[in-house]
């Protein structure tokens, strides 16, 4: 059967040192919404929290709920607090206790704790396209003598914007209804509403306002603003029965939709859908890592809910609206991230009609031959600052059209290709032209960062890279070429002789101009704002590793030689060779620091992808030694956010994951290699369309 579980236990008590506070849990919702934790219970970033609901523009992710504390009533006995108690304030009687054991089941966390020879069980889930939060507890049958056990859950809220700083101040005045239906909580007028309830109904509330400081220790660590207020409404107070489950809801929903399933029904239908996802991938990624992955892939694929005319439109025109975001907690839609991610989330996940809503959404916002690089936070509006987001666009569309055979998609599509490579030729935004001597693509604009390495502080591009970068280049060959074949395809033989002598053109200047015989490697710029770049980073592989590759033969072996001994890492490629004056071997400190090591050394996951593809093509059928190059990221799926893969790692050992503990790119093509290295022969496309 179908597994994905992950078992963590040995939890300490010295919060200085214990790992468990820097080990996290993530549960998404299909909205852009979340909940997520450090597995101790501890609130240490300003992104934690058990409802982040993703609501309609201008407002974004808000944090509702907080955070749960629950404090064990045991007759004749101390208190029992289950995990944090900074919730209750300063607490003079009674003790905190870790939990025994933490663990995932089909990606939902589940928490034990053993209170005076009993077990209660407490576990989390967010249903599908609700902005709602379940919390269960239950007294595991047969682990205790006494029949019942009270215990009170104290709830922590505050609304505010999910990046905002902890010291966004607190609604002034909090107005809290109380109905047989459960608890409305409100703060501004036409705000959002925070709806609490509790299943079985009729669980006593217990008023008890006041506000509590809680210290979030990774936001000091950070360099922000570290000490924020949490408001306390009161508590519930729950019995818990031998194999019961009680659970306390979390919305911001209108109560009929909190109602239309039972508790038990939305239970139920959750751990179904998550079945489902490991059922339509091939029976070799349903077990182990793999499986974590096929899960942690759905955490990304989102429809959301802030567009409402883009949510008319698509629904209209037959479609359905589908992004991809990044990475969480803080990143949105970027255009870049989801063309990268979209085979390993949903082609190699068995959700090829996700994928054709993805670029059906993303072709609706084309604009002067570009796709946005990203949606910013409660906007309507994409920023289109990105020489390679459409370029990433064509190889989207060709995996999906390779693995489906949607040809409709590619005519209605068609048009458009044609139209972005004629920007692109011509002259676009972003000073995006192709020079007419060479042929290869240009970009650059003051103040702008256009390519992936897009780091900017303080008006400061810490990687500018403005010219002929390497990838851009690579990237633009592939799409002529799957331009020309596409208009040969749809059109009629020979239409598309013109596309594919602009391509020839570019694949001779690429291999005059880019290979750098003194370094053994290629250029990572040409014809920069200093001349030739010949900085050793990972964007040459990508000469390689396309289905095009622009690079001549001649030339992959000494390039992969060079990525090898330099770049790379067992979590992924260095994006600078330690051998360079400005590498930095680590991303921490203040966020002008860690930005200035960002694209300086830091290892990115996701860099393992195109590396794999292309040392394949060196090494064809060695799929067993190609899967070795992927075993490190099994262990870290313990470690940060559990199951998921960080966006970067330290670039020397032990290569600590930094960034963003869950990364939509680097779970996608750690699993699209996963599934590509299977020991057993796998044919993904059909030969016809090569």
């Amino acid at each position: 059967m179908f597994k994905s579980t992950r078992v963590i236990n040995g939890f300490g008590y010295d919060p200085d040192r214990d790992p468990h506070l820097h080990q996290e849990w993530l549960v998404t919702n299909g909205l852009g919404g979340y909940a997520s934790g450090t597995i101790a219970g501890d609130l240490t970033r300003r992104y934690h929290g058990l409802l982040v609901a993703a609501l309609p523009n201008p407002w974004g992710r808000y944090l509702m709920l907080t955070a749960l504390s629950e404090r064990c009533c045991l007759s004749g006995q101390e208190p029992i607090f289950l995990g944090s108690c900074e919730l209750w304030g300063t607490v003079e009687h009674g003790s905190a206790l870790m939990p025994s054991e933490f663990s995932l089941d089909l990606g939902f966390p589940v928490w034990k704790y053993h209170v005076v020879g009993s077990v209660i069980e407490k576990r989390l889930l967010m249903l599908n396209g609700q902005n709602t939060t379940h919390v269960s507890y239950r007294l595991v049958p047969g682990s205790s003598s006494v029949e019942s056990l009270d215990i009170d859950v104290l709830v922590g809220i505050n609304f505010r914007p999910h990046e905002s700083d902890v010291t966004w101040p607190l609604v002034q005045h909090f107005e809290i209804k109380t109905d047989e239906k459960g608890l409305d909580i409100c703060g501004d007028a036409e705000g959002p509403v925070l709806r609490l309830a509790c299943s079985p109904s009729g669980v006593p509330f217990a008023e008890q306002r006041k506000v509590s400081c809680i210290e979030y220790q990774i936001e000091q660590n950070r360099g922000y603003p570290s000490r924020g207020p949490v408001f306390t409404p009161g508590y519930f107070r729950l019995t818990l029965k031998a194999g019961e489950d009680v659970t306390f809801l979390a919305s911001t929903e209108s109560w009929d939709v909190i109602h239309a399933l039972s508790v038990e029904e939305s239970h139920g239908l959750s751990i179904q859908r998550r079945r489902s996802l490991l059922q339509r991938v091939r029976p070799p990624l349903r077990d182990g890592p793999s499986a974590e992955l096929v899960i942690a892939a759905d955490q990304f694929v989102i429809q959301p809910r802030g567009r409402g005319h883009d949510e008319i439109r698509a629904q209209v025109s037959g479609n359905e609206l589908r992004t991809v975001i990044a990475g969480y907690h803080w990143f949105t839609d970027w255009g870049r991230d989801t063309m990268i991610s979209l085979e390993g989330l949903t082609l190699i996940t068995g959700r090829a009609y996700e994928a054709r809503w993805i670029l059906r959404t993303f072709a609706h916002y084309i604009k002067d031959g570009l796709i946005p690089n990203m949606f910013p936070e409660g906007t309507n509006e994409g920023l289109y600052h990105t020489a390679d987001a459409t370029l990433w666009f064509f190889h989207a569309l060709s995996r999906y059209w390779l693995t489906t055979g949607d040809d409709l998609t590619v005519y209605q599509l068609l048009p458009a290709l044609e139209n972005i490579v004629r920007k692109h030729t011509n002259g676009t935004r972003f000073g995006i032209h192709v020079d007419e001597s060479d042929g290869l693509l240009s970009q650059g604009a003051d103040g702008y960062q256009l390519t992936w390495m897009d780091a900017k502080v303080d008006g400061w591009v810490v990687t500018p890279r403005r010219g002929k970068a390497v990838e851009i280049n690579a990237l633009w060959y592939n799409a002529l070429c799957l331009l020309a074949s596409w208009k040969d395809f749809i059109q009629g033989e020979g239409e598309g002789r013109e596309i594919a002598a602009q391509a020839d053109k570019v694949r001779r200047s690429f291999n005059q101009r880019f290979w750098c015989e003194e370094k053994g490697h290629l250029f990572d710029v040409v014809d920069g704002e200093d001349g030739d770049d010949a900085s050793c980073r990972p964007n040459q592989v990508f000469a390689i590793s396309l289905p095009h590759e622009v690079l001549d033969r001649r030339y992959w072996q000494p390039v992969m030689d060079t990525v090898e001994h330099k770049l790379l890492t067992p979590v992924g490629l260095r994006s600078l060779s330690p051998d360079d004056p400005h590498y930095k071997a680590h991303y921490d400190g203040d966020l002008r620091s860690r930005d200035a090591a960002y694209h300086q050394g830091s290892v990115w996951a996701w860099l393992i992808g195109p590396y794999i593809d292309a040392w394949l093509k060196l090494h064809p059928g060695k799929n067993a030694e190609a899967r070795e190059l992927l075993s490190a990221f099994a262990s870290h799926l313990n470690e940060a956010c559990i199951s998921s893969i960080s966006e970067i790692f330290d670039a020397e050992e032990p290569h600590t994951p930094r960034g963003c503990i869950a990364q939509a790119w680097s779970v996608a093509e750690v699993l699209r290699c996963w599934a590509k290295t299977i020991v057993e022969d796998e044919k993904n496309s059909s030969p016809s369309r090569g």
